[in-house]
């Protein structure tokens, strides 16, 4: 009976041994996984300080998606998110967020694409407006889905208040005007104009509000919406931003 169940006990040690490496190899990866993605996202988080221009004590978020070790190992990562609130854009703030996906983990080489947002709530809109002359800024007020404002029309020397409505595009951060208010009275660009003439020019046109001069020339608006009390302006990333520095630096406003 003994030399019946001593090869029985060996075996069972072999295979409690067998699990005790396993699990003591399972917490290694995990410890090392840990680690690894600790560094990547601090020295990520470093770079975007340094690079941008921000404070050291900016609160920048950053995450990468998958298990780390396996994407080092590869030399790139398959998408890095980095995101950050109350950013200083030139004289305005907005919350921004730029996903890049194919990230490389040499510093000289190309992502392969990303995208990025940046959201700016009705304060920070004003702000931004009011660096346009002769713009009501200070009427303007953000619920989706349009931007609304009060300005007026001057006929025959009387002033006449006019509320209007104004879609954004993603036509270099247009402002068309989609509806108007004249007295309580909701009325479309063909009907004002028909009422007020050549007099209505002034509220009909298109404004332009373009942010590309205080962000990175790599970044190509694709859209502008209202999304509840905020305007949100999404943008296409060049992959070579991580290393060329004429999509680095910032863009102009044609």
């Amino acid at each position: 009976m003994t030399d019946a169940t001593a090869p029985r006990r060996r075996t069972g040690r072999w295979i409690a041994v067998l699990v005790v490496a396993l699990v003591l190899l399972a917490g290694a990866v995990v410890a090392a996984e840990f680690i690894a993605r600790s560094v990547v996202t601090s020295t990520v988080r470093s770079l975007v300080v340094k690079n941008v221009g921000l404070p050291d004590d900016q609160n920048v978020d950053v995450s990468v998606a998958g298990i780390v070790l396996p994407q080092l190992l590869g030399g790139r990562l398959n998408e890095v998110t980095v995101s950050s609130d109350d950013v200083a854009l030139g004289p305005i703030t907005g919350d921004v967020r730029v996903a890049l996906r194919g990230v490389p983990i040499s510093g000289d080489a190309a992502a392969d694409s990303g995208v990025a947002s940046v959201r700016l709530d009705q304060d920070e809109l004003r702000s931004l407006l009011g660096q346009i002359p002769d713009f009501p800024a200070g009427t303007v007020t953000v619920t989706a889905p349009d931007v609304t404002l009060e300005t007026s029309l001057s006929l025959f020397g009387i002033s006449i208040p006019v509320g209007v409505a104004v879609a954004p595009g993603a036509a270099d951060g247009d402002l068309t005007p989609s509806s108007f208010t004249v007295a309580g009275n909701e009325l479309d660009a063909d009907t004002l104009r028909g009422q007020f003439g050549g007099a209505a020019d002034s509220v009909l046109q298109t404004t332009r509000l373009c942010i590309a001069d205080r962000l990175p020339a790599g970044l190509t608006l694709t859209s502008a919406t209202v999304q509840g009390q905020d305007l949100v302006a999404t943008f296409d990333v060049a992959g070579g931003i991580l290393n060329d520095p004429a999509l680095q630096s910032d863009g102009t406003c044609g």
